[in-house]
């Protein structure tokens, strides 16, 4: 076997661990959010509230270690800091902030993105295991589904979408996309 083979399998997921106990259909959606729409202001409210998002399920390429919050000044541009310094009185009303950014810029964001970013959200609400992000997260998806005129799945409906059942996926899935 080659060296670069080698080194190749010595390295671990760039997903966070608690991600891989997740249903394989999870994991999925998890990573379709990652990249984030093109054509957006790279320090605009999307792309920084997106940041926050990656550092929820990547672990940074920098260290290998897990970013729990989003203004920890590491992880490049990619998983870099959402927030330029630390909050005086926590993260989390900074962060509603570029939420509201986030929804302000709605319409000049493709929609199939904002689908994905959506669900992605959805997962890290139900699933996160650190209480204070994973709380956040879950505000975050009633957020977007209000904003959308809609309401949201339950825990149990999204694990049963989402479960790595296509008995359970289908129950939810419409004529048009089943192949």
């Amino acid at each position: 076997m080659d060296a670069n083979r080698r080194e190749f399998m010595t390295t671990k997921p760039v997903t966070q661990e608690w991600t891989h106990a997740l249903p394989l259909m999870q994991q999925t959606v998890l990573l379709t959010a990652i990249r984030g729409p093109d054509g957006l202001p790279k320090y605009g409210g999307v792309k920084m509230l997106l940041r926050w998002f990656r550092r929820c399920v990547l672990l940074s390429a920098m260290d290998g270690r897990v970013l729990d919050n989003p203004y920890d000044n590491n992880g490049g541009s990619f998983t870099g800091p959402s927030l330029p310094a630390p909050p005086q009185v926590g993260w989390e009303e900074p962060m509603d902030w570029l939420l509201d950014e986030y929804l302000r810029e709605l319409d000049a964001i493709p929609h199939h993105f904002q689908l994905h970013f959506l669900h992605a959200a959805e997962i890290l609400g139900y699933r996160h295991p650190t209480d204070q992000i994973r709380m956040w997260w879950h505000k975050t998806y009633l957020r977007l589904v209000n904003d959308m005129h809609l309401n949201p799945e339950t825990s149990s409906e999204m694990n049963a979408r989402l479960g790595d059942n296509r008995e359970g996926w289908l129950k939810r899935a419409d004529r048009a996309t089943v192949a």
